[in-house]
């Protein structure tokens, strides 16, 4: 058997859609471990893009099996849409879609308190995206969530959902608001949906297991990215879920020798959307030109991100917490005019050196980057895919990054499509360590 993790290396919107993509070629079964509708995965094939917020982005080829695990908070409606979306776009979804029974549903409620969080916040928000992933994921470790398995009993999700919003209603009375969730339509608008989901309700960790055992190759498709993660991220300014490998473990129901290579994904450079700190953002000019050059807004939202030099410490962080084996760098051409290049080693932080990554945001805001500057290429890197066709400079600047993280690149994204790419190591064939 083998099992590959890949996963985001930074704050998240690295490219994982399309690493996740080219390597679900050779994978048996895709597995979405963490998160919800908050993700946005872009899949392009011949010029075709695709969006992908829960679906695994693995269902884009023909015959491949794609299981959304435990650890995901599920939109029943957003997932039927977005199911209609990708079969509308000629994606055959029968009998290759599976969600677990044991993930836990987003309802209308949970989107309309993570907005009324956001508001009452003010200035101290969060930045959410406002599809309602914390509140279920609150619910869920209150133990008053709603699994995808209750779907099953109509009588069950009835009483739950009652329950719960009588509870949201007094929780936004006492903040000032007026009760405003209504049981009654959110069971009426679910009949429809839970239609076409049920045929997809299945023993998630059974199916994970199975495939193990049979020598299938499996591959775990996370969302965000390290530096969102609950417990390893800069927290508050995080998601609610294990975006690390982790979460891949406790989000399907595997143990870690399940795993046989972890791939974290990481851009060039460096983006953050949302609220917190960011050591590396770019001056206007840098970061605008950076933004329009790499299309940098949310597939989820649409909101800019926010744009900034390689940043690594944090990265660096990220390969120790996750124990990353290969790297997967994205969007090099996007690098490809600029003059010259800004790589941070380390941090400024009240006149000392500092080399670790802060678990104090207040500090990290205070944090400088150090700069470590290397000459642009100024040539074209779009579409190569050979490692030796790079411009030489191109290549100093990929080693200079490995050696930094002490993790070998296996692969390298020189633009959207599927063949824009470079592939230095097979991470189904066993580890392969940094020299």
């Amino acid at each position: 058997m083998a099992g590959v993790v890949v996963l985001g290396g930074q704050w998240g919107d690295e490219g994982k859609g399309k690493i996740i993509d080219c390597l679900s070629a050779r994978a048996d079964l895709i597995v979405r471990y963490q998160g919800g509708d908050n993700a946005g995965h872009t899949v392009v094939v011949d010029n075709k893009h695709y969006v992908f917020h829960i679906i695994p982005s693995g269902i884009v080829w023909p015959g491949k099996q794609c299981l959304i695990g435990h650890g995901v908070v599920v939109n029943p409606f957003s997932l039927a849409e977005e199911k209609r979306t990708l079969e509308s776009q000629g994606c055959e979804i029968e009998g290759r879609l599976l969600v677990s029974d044991r993930a836990h549903l987003i309802l209308p409620y949970h989107k309309q308190m993570d907005q009324f969080w956001e508001m009452y916040l003010g200035n101290q928000k969060i930045g959410t995206t406002g599809k309602g992933v914390g509140p279920a994921y609150t619910d869920k470790a209150a133990r008053r969530g709603i699994r995808v398995g209750d779907l099953r009993d109509s009588d069950r999700v009835s009483r739950k959902i009652r329950e719960n919003v009588e509870v949201v209603n007094k929780q936004w009375s006492l903040l000032g608001g007026e009760p405003s969730v209504c049981a009654e339509e959110i069971l009426d608008s679910l009949k429809a949906c839970v239609q076409e989901i049920q045929p997809l309700i299945a023993d998630g960790v059974e199916r994970v297991h199975d495939a193990l055992v049979q020598g299938k190759h499996v591959l775990w498709e996370g969302a965000q990215g390290t530096l969102l993660d609950i417990d390893m991220g800069t927290y508050p300014y995080v998601t609610s879920s294990s975006a690390c490998v982790g979460g891949a473990l406790a989000g399907t129901g595997v143990g870690p020798r399940s795993i046989e290579n972890v791939i974290a994904v990481v851009k060039a450079y460096t983006t953050r959307v949302g609220e917190g700190p960011f050591p590396t953002q770019c001056s206007e000019d840098d970061g605008n030109a950076i933004r329009e050059k790499g299309n940098e807004y949310g597939a989820t939202t649409g909101r800019p991100r926010r744009c900034g030099w390689f940043d690594g410490v944090a990265a660096r962080y990220a390969m120790r917490v996750n124990g990353v084996d290969q790297l997967a760098i994205t969007k090099l051409d996007v690098l490809d005019e600029q003059p010259s290049i800004s790589v941070c080693v380390g941090y400024q932080c009240d006149g000392k050196m500092l080399n670790r990554f802060p678990a104090d945001v207040d500090i990290l805001a205070l944090c400088r980057p150090v700069y470590e500057t290397f000459e642009g290429w100024k040539e074209n890197t779009f579409g190569v895919t050979r490692f030796e066709d790079l411009p030489h400079k191109a290549r100093n600047y990929l080693q200079a990054l490995e050696k930094l993280l002490e993790v070998p690149v296996g692969m390298i994204s020189t633009g959207p499509g599927r063949k824009d790419l470079i592939e230095k190591l097979d991470p189904f064939v066993g580890r392969q360590g940094f020299s």
